[in-house]
């Protein structure tokens, strides 16, 4: 009786968070649908007012400030996942460790806050998508660096000592053995950044602003979706709700698509290694 009741209760428990998220995605389908048609993905915005328009501004800023983030976060978080899992020891590891996991807790407007007072402020002189790029890059490294790092510790340390057994030096057994073994892992936490990423507003409010026309000059302001959505669903304009609704929907399908991408390709990689 006792373990009958335990599976129910469990099972109730994943029924409940998968229904959740069931709500979630229904609901921004059924109203976001209506807003998809060619001009919300090949046209900006109108003025206020004006029925009609798109977001591809933002697709395309979205775009370009995920690269950016990538090529900063995705190496630095992954260089501190291998320091962590096969170098760091002693008083450094853990302070880098305990730094890692202090980032990972900040609030992401606070992060806005620093890039802001360090990069637009001081550096460049105003709001541009290179500082929104920089602000999801701080926000990737954590996610990247804990995640590579636990896939790390379960690469078998026969496959390390095999490969150190042959004189290959402990560079090359990292980059080489270490790393191509732990892939899906790596594969995993890089799409877990990009999604954690993709879908922050604050710190692009505060670096990148936001912008109604196309620009891919990453030193002047850019559209993004996330600040596109904030100021449809704030503005008294219901064609703009609709629009909102829209490019949730396009967001949510964006990081659906780099999950699925992810999982086929770990699919393929173990499918590789079991031959």
């Amino acid at each position: 009786m006792t373990n009958a009741l335990a599976t129910v209760a469990v099972a109730a428990s994943a029924l409940a968070a998968v229904l959740v998220l069931l709500l979630i995605l229904g609901h921004v389908v059924v109203q976001g649908l209506p807003a998809l048609n060619p001009a919300f993905f090949t046209e900006r915005p109108l003025p206020p007012g004006e029925v009609g328009g798109g977001v591809a501004p933002a697709i395309v800023g979205t775009l370009e400030m995920l690269a950016v983030g990538a090529l900063f976060g995705i190496p630095l978080g992954v260089g501190a996942a291998i320091y962590l899992s096969e170098l760091g020891r002693g008083s450094l590891a853990r302070v880098v460790s305990f730094t890692i996991d202090l980032v990972a807790g900040l609030p992401s407007i606070v992060i806005g806050v620093f890039v802001w007072a360090w990069l637009v402020r001081n550096v460049v002189g105003q709001y541009d998508g290179l500082a929104g790029g920089v602000a999801l890059a701080i926000i990737m490294i954590p996610i990247v660096a804990r995640t590579v790092q636990e896939t790390l510790r379960l690469v078998p340390d026969a496959l390390r000592e095999a490969s150190l057994a042959l004189g290959i030096p402990r560079w090359k057994t990292i980059l080489r053995v270490v790393l191509p073994t732990a892939s899906a892992g790596v594969l995993t936490g890089v799409v877990l950044s990009l999604a954690r990423a993709g879908g922050e507003t604050a710190p692009l409010l505060l670096t990148a602003l936001g912008n109604q026309f196309f620009n891919l000059d990453l030193l002047q302001p850019m559209a993004a979706l996330p600040v596109q959505i904030y100021q449809y669903a704030r503005s008294p304009y219901p064609d703009w709700h609709t629009k909102a609704w829209g490019a949730a929907l396009v967001l949510i399908t964006l990081i659906g698509a780099l999950s699925a991408l992810t999982r086929w390709v770990v699919g393929r990689r173990m499918r590789a290694l079991s031959h």
